[in-house]
């Protein structure tokens, strides 16, 4: 029998990801100032106000306030008229010095192993697909198209009662074998300025939005729930308090792949919450772009200070694919091909994967894996052959 499987997205306007934009917007600029820097940059954002606290080891200086302003400006939220704006919202920073316990086990001449060690305890998961080009699940791509959808028709002023905030969610119908038939349903949930008719909310945003985004998989079928409240123009941080690393399903697979807990932004990628996150997903997207199963998941679990993971471990949930080199291919054989070819450790992670490059503040919103359109290196699969001939 057929099933369903529902996956969100929002957009960068909603209240959590203004603070995780704002969270790796403070990254960045520690590391194009320093790249070695270590941060742990939290944000709460409600009405008039942006809280940023953390810890900081740099040798570099940040104007916090400053980025904060202008990544608000970015977003959108440049006149008090939506609810939110960047010259008027007050700014307080709450940021100390990292622990010096814990930079004992980072630091690679202070770890008593003489190399970087994680920068905590933890468990994270990658996973890759092939059910869209980018290998991820089609729910959370469709969910993340839409939001980013959205966002775009705001901007260049195609629909012009759109306002920052927004919500997107896609049910896709399954067959039995796994595979996606259709979409079931479509929910969108914008901001929007008063005076504007729900008639024309429906009509601009199923023409404009659902769509350009959805036509190939939509039928007559398909339910469509447009702002079902019938009105949201409280929307941003005076609707709902935002915080950062409160969307990580939004950030990873949708709910379609299992989640360690730990959250990315704000993070500089000594947390293996975030490097390894990222280098868990590389590694399933070789798998799968190797031709060796249609779905796969990749565990890493770390102890802080040590540089090795404690586990590594690979599901590929009964889809192999074919036998390599004469002799039939398992999650465990695919698992010693891993320990071959990727190096894990946090150092040789954040080397393969470019990970001291700013890059950080664009993909705080629309997902962090299956980002092609912004080139990050786990997105690529340069060791598809190596790992063929690991496991030949």
């Amino acid at each position: 029998m057929s099933h369903l499987f529902t996956s969100e997205s929002v957009t960068e306007g909603h209240p959590d990801k203004l603070c995780d934009q704002i969270s790796d917007a403070i990254l960045d600029d520690a590391l194009r100032q320093d790249p070695h820097a270590h941060v742990a940059c939290e944000c709460l954002a409600t009405t008039g106000l942006v809280v940023v606290a953390g810890e900081m080891r740099t040798s570099g200086y940040i104007d916090i306030a400053g980025v904060v302003r202008e990544t608000v400006r970015e977003i959108g939220y440049d006149d008090a008229i939506y609810g939110f704006d960047h010259k008027a919202c007050a700014v307080v920073v709450c940021v100390g010095a990292q622990s010096a316990d814990i930079a004992l086990g980072v630091d690679s001449e202070t770890n008593v192993q003489k190399e970087q060690g994680a920068g905590d305890q933890g468990l994270m998961f990658g996973f890759a697909c092939d059910e869209t080009p980018e290998l991820m699940p089609l729910p959370i791509a469709m969910a993340h198209k839409l939001t980013k959808r959205l966002s775009e028709a705001r901007k260049n002023k195609e629909v012009g009662f759109l306002r920052p905030d927004g919500k997107s969610q896609v049910t896709v119908e399954y067959s039995d074998d796994g595979r996606p038939l259709r979409i079931s349903c479509v929910v969108i949930s914008t901001q929007h300025a008063e005076g504007v008719s729900y008639e024309q909310i429906c009509t601009d945003v199923k023409s404009h939005i659902i769509n350009p985004i959805c036509k190939e998989y939509i039928d007559e079928k398909t339910v469509f729930h447009i702002n079902p409240t019938g009105r949201f123009v409280i929307g941003g941080p005076p609707g709902d308090c935002g915080l950062t690393g409160r969307k990580i399903i939004v950030d990873t697979y949708g709910g379609y792949g299992r989640h360690g807990g730990g959250a990315f932004s704000g993070k500089d990628p000594s947390k293996v919450d975030r490097s390894a996150a990222y280098a868990a997903r590389w590694v399933a997207k070789h798998v799968v772009k190797a031709g060796l199963a249609a779905k796969c998941e990749v565990q890493v679990a770390y102890a802080i200070g040590i540089a090795a993971p404690v586990s590594i471990r690979v599901d590929t949930f009964g889809t192999i694919k074919q036998a390599q080199g004469g002799r039939a291919l398992t999650d465990r054989s695919i698992e010693q091909a891993i320990g071959k070819v990727f190096d894990l450790r946090p150092a040789a992670i954040i080397r393969d994967l470019e990970l001291l490059r700013p890059q950080y503040k664009k993909l705080a919103a629309y997902g962090h894996m299956g980002r092609e359109d912004l080139g990050v290196a786990w997105e690529q699969t340069p060791r598809v052959e190596a790992l063929l001939q690991a496991l030949s």
